[in-house]
């Protein structure tokens, strides 16, 4: 549970930096001066678009967040036997961060009006994912090969679920990639919409990134203690 606790108070915390970069606290009716002249009292400085995904990746970081503290849960007994992480995962990370990378510079590179780059970047972005998506399929083969299947011991199915729904969320994040890489292609869009879609695009590939890494840190050998940490914060 401690995972959980942990996560929903980086959640609240920025939450709350959120809600005092919007002024919501504040009080119009005492402040003197020209309508457009106060932060708070224009168009929202945050297009509904963030507000949605940041709202999503919240939901999405507190699903992780149970799954992690269930497996850390089950780990602590002593019947169940380590999975042996294959070392392909560590490509596949290596894989992960340069995709990110490549979807921050295409990000970048719409700030700077480099719609070249940018299509460079998307078409990196989406080919290295892809290529990331295929590197765990391959590590569920050779887990396979080796006598760890779904069904065989409560470590090998976790492994398959965690990896299984963080691969379909990076595959949804593709899908929506795709979408966005055929609009730059037909220049269909272009200045502060484009600018917007690929700067969510690109946090959106650093926020599973950042979860990746750290079930990476639970999966593999690793993360024991992280999964101590895990379990002396909540005793």
């Amino acid at each position: 549970m401690s995972a959980i606790f942990l996560f929903l108070a980086v959640v609240a915390v920025i939450a709350g930096w959120w809600l005092a970069q919007q002024r919501l606290m504040a009080k119009p009716w005492l402040e003197e001066g020209a309508l457009g002249e106060f932060p708070g009292s224009g168009a929202p400085s945050v297009p509904a678009a963030a507000i949605g995904l940041g709202v999503f990746l919240a939901v999405v970081g507190s699903l992780f967040a149970l799954l992690i503290s269930a497996y850390s849960t089950r780990m602590s007994f002593s019947d169940v036997p380590p999975l042996p992480a294959p070392r392909l995962l560590w490509l596949n990370t290596g894989v992960l961060v340069l995709s990110s990378a490549a979807l921050q510079w295409a990000a970048i590179s719409a700030k700077q009006g480099e719609l070249d780059r940018v299509r460079i970047g998307l078409f990196l972005g989406a080919l290295l994912a892809l290529a990331f998506l295929a590197g765990q399929f391959l590590a569920w083969r050779r887990l396979a090969a080796a006598g760890y299947f779904l069904t065989g011991n409560p470590a090998s199915a976790f492994f398959y679920l965690i990896t299984g729904v963080h691969g379909l969320h990076l595959a949804g994040g593709i899908a929506a990639l795709g979408r966005s890489a055929a609009r730059v292609w037909s220049d269909r869009i272009q200045g502060g919409e484009l600018r917007l879609g690929l700067g969510l695009c690109a946090a959106y590939w650093h926020f599973l990134l950042a979860l990746w890494l750290v079930l990476f840190a639970v999966l593999t050998s690793g993360g024991d203690d992280f999964l101590a940490i895990c379990r002396s914060l909540a005793e």
